[in-house]
């Protein structure tokens, strides 16, 4: 979490950088408050989930941490795309292709996970997926609910940018 949120950083750094020459301490507040939603999701995730995964939980559950470190495969996808856009080579072939591996990983790794882990609960305990979250205590499926939201937010983003990208223009017209 902390290597993220410092490489995120370092990219704006030299990004803004060879722009405009700005003061180090301007480059960093702009990116505090252009970063608040995923400077906040790192922050939690490691102040507040890595100590409950670790220790609050005892011995219960982890077949469910493992499954959320399982999100984290689409990191590099995600992280090669911005090396990309840094080098600008969004016209290239691995430019694209790493879009289709990021959307690809982060939809079976992020958004996924969480049906996979309910039906894999309810398989185990004999209950179809659709008893799973009244069976489950309420705070997981807070919990649960927490993890997910920003992760179907940031799909949602991942998919509009892959529109973009893969959206051939309209053909001129003859005439």
């Amino acid at each position: 979490m902390v290597y993220d949120t410092y490489a995120m950083y370092l990219c704006e750094w030299y990004r803004t950088r060879e722009q405009d020459r700005r003061h180090t301490l301007t480059i960093f507040r702009n990116f505090l408050s252009k970063n608040r939603l995923m400077i906040t999701h790192h922050v939690v995730i490691l102040l507040v989930l890595v100590p409950v995964t670790q220790r609050l939980r005892g011995e219960l559950g982890d077949f469910f941490v493992g499954c959320i470190f399982t999100a984290e495969l689409s990191t590099p996808f995600v992280s090669l795309g911005r090396v990309l856009i840094q080098l600008k080579q969004q016209h290239t072939l691995l430019y694209k292709v790493n879009g289709i591996l990021t959307l690809t990983t982060f939809l079976s790794c992020r958004i996924l996970l969480f049906p996979f882990m309910y039906w894999s609960y309810g398989h185990h305990q004999r209950l179809s997926l659709f008893q799973v979250p009244f069976r489950i205590p309420l705070y997981c499926n807070i919990a649960n609910a927490f993890l997910i939201a920003p992760q179907i937010y940031w799909f949602s983003l991942l998919c509009k940018k892959a529109a973009r990208l893969f959206d051939t223009p309209p053909a001129g017209k003859d005439g």
